[in-house]
């Protein structure tokens, strides 16, 4: 099929765990653009595919868009890999994809590994319903109110987190979050693969005692396990609470309503009030 962008998942870390489909289109794309050359290049080269290579990052995105989409539209096809799992998940393509859809070109994902999925395979939390919510943020108190918007979510998080910040992350859940299972995803397919299970008190001592954390991470918490205690607090106050700690009024408003049981403007009416 010419004029085509195939979207193609890449190994996480064990290179066995690439698809055949997957190949076959790497090994028949006029193109490859890779999150780094460098790395793709040792995938290639492991299953002898000797594809051109072209460089597609959060730094060149914009830029190198324009030139993509203009060889498909010449007729080429080009296969889009990140270093690892599937693009767009945290990932630069979605301009690539958006540019690409608007111009009437054909768009096919090849579907395969990812983190998101594998980390919550393993991990023994819920599945019937879970958010992604890629990288949290750097600074703990942006954290903490990620954390505090969240609270409410009745399904399993996942994020992805840098192995220099889990511990700080840790303790942010460990406050905001206390009774929450949490579940630490380590080099994933890996050979140093390992699963962390308890609450992220408990993860923060078993962590703190190594001489460093290092590796690939997926963080997990799971749902609140039994239904919290009727809030008697004046609905007033609760929206300071919130708004005391960073959270917008209109979220905060939102956040009391969901964790009551009522509506938006029931809510908003009983502040009036």
């Amino acid at each position: 099929m010419n004029k085509t962008l195939y979207i193609v998942s890449t190994p996480i870390g064990n290179l066995e765990d690439i698809t055949m489909r997957a190949l076959r289109i790497l090994g028949e794309a006029d193109l490859i653009a890779c999150e780094d050359t460098r790395q793709t290049r040792k995938l290639l080269d492991h299953y002898g595919i000797a594809k051109p290579a072209i460089s597609y990052h959060d730094h060149n995105e914009a830029a190198r868009t324009a030139e993509l989409i203009e060889r498909l539209e010449r007729g080429e096809n080009i296969a889009l890999v990140s270093d690892a799992g599937t693009p767009l998940i945290s990932d630069p393509g979605y301009r690539l994809v958006g540019a690409a859809i608007a111009a009437g070109i054909t768009v096919v994902p090849i579907p395969g590994p990812s983190a998101v999925t594998g980390a919550l395979a393993g991990a023994g939390l819920g599945t019937d319903s879970f958010r992604f919510c890629g990288f949290l943020p750097p600074k703990s108190s942006q954290r903490r109110k990620t954390l505090e918007a969240l609270k409410h979510e009745s399904c399993t998080l996942v994020f992805y987190e840098a192995p220099h910040r889990v511990l700080e992350t840790l303790e942010d859940i460990a406050a905001v979050l206390p009774a929450r299972a949490v579940v630490i995803a380590r080099e994933l397919t890996k050979l140093h693969e390992e699963f962390l299970r308890g609450s992220a008190a408990e993860l923060l001592a078993t962590l703190s005692a190594r001489p460093s954390v290092k590796g690939e991470i997926t963080l997990l918490i799971g749902k609140a396990e039994t239904i919290e205690a009727a809030d008697d607090t004046p609905v007033e106050e609760a929206i300071r609470v919130l708004e005391s700690s960073g959270v917008s009024r209109m979220d905060a408003i939102k956040q009391v309503a969901k964790a009551r049981g009522l509506s938006k403007r029931e809510v908003y009416k009983l502040t009036i009030r």
